[in-house]
């Protein structure tokens, strides 16, 4: 495989990835990341702080303790002078002056850690202001994304162009393109069955003709039937029944006269 494909796959991969990230982020949990490290980061500043005082509060205690020891050196070598013991007071001044030296040091470490100390709590206070600042504006931020989202979620919503609304969209309308297809099979399989162009399995179905047929067929029988019915009640003569019946064979019937059913007088 070349380097061009790969640089291309490469490039690919890395813009869908970065399309999935941003789908997945969300500005507020970052924006609460955000302020947790600067909390951290403010942490050990002011950790710092406290680590610098406590070595500086060591060192004044040991200076109070050398400047102990100086002055009371001083004043044993003012007591023996005053004794005539001037070797004692010499050997006295000369351990001052060693204890001087180191009080002259930790003095100077002193000053130093105190620098620092200052710095240190300049800057804590600094950060303290801008974390502050921070999480100020990361609640703004949030509630104002909070508040965007929901305008357009309920926005999407109305207007159908959700996600979520666009599947129910496509699922009605799945649905009614089912509903009017079946509709039209329906409607086509009952013009062919009444046209005859297809079968009835059932042998229930007829065509126009054929249905045309037997309701007028079933109509003439009514006909004659009730004429029967009102000739046999009134009594009328042979010739009116005669009529009726040639009137029976006129209209095509092809069964016998005697196969005609008959109503008898009660």
């Amino acid at each position: 495989m070349s380097d061009g494909v790969m640089k291309r796959m490469g490039m690919i991969f890395r813009a869908k990835a970065n399309k999935a990230l941003d789908r997945a982020e969300d500005p507020r949990e970052t924006l609460d990341y955000s302020y947790q490290k600067q909390l951290e980061l403010l942490q050990k500043v002011r950790r710092g702080v406290a680590d610098v005082a406590t070595s500086r509060k060591r060192l004044e205690l040991q200076l109070n303790q050398l400047q102990g020891q100086s002055a009371k050196l001083e004043d044993q070598g003012r007591k023996a002078l005053a004794l005539g013991r001037e070797d004692l007071a010499r050997e006295a001044l000369t351990r001052r002056s060693a204890l001087q030296q180191q009080v002259s040091d930790l003095e100077a470490q002193h000053q130093t850690l105190q620098g620092e100390e200052e710095k240190l709590t300049l800057a804590s206070q600094r950060l303290q202001a801008k974390v502050d600042a921070f999480r100020t504006k990361k609640e703004t931020i949030k509630a104002t994304y909070t508040a965007a989202q929901a305008q357009t979620r309920i926005g999407e919503a109305f207007s159908g162009i959700s996600e979520e609304m666009g599947d129910v969209g496509m699922a009605i309308q799945r649905a009614e393109d089912k509903t009017a297809q079946l509709q039209a099979r329906a409607g086509a399989i009952d013009e062919l069955m009444a046209s005859g162009a297809l079968d009835d399995p059932s042998g229930m179905a007829k065509d126009d003709i054929t249905a045309e047929l037997d309701r007028l067929s079933g109509g003439s029988d009514v006909e004659l039937e009730l004429q029967r019915m009102k000739a046999e009640l009134s009594g009328g003569s042979s010739a009116g029944q005669q009529a009726i019946e040639s009137g029976q064979n006129g209209a095509g019937q092809s069964a016998p006269q005697q196969d005609r059913p008959r109503f008898d007088k009660q």
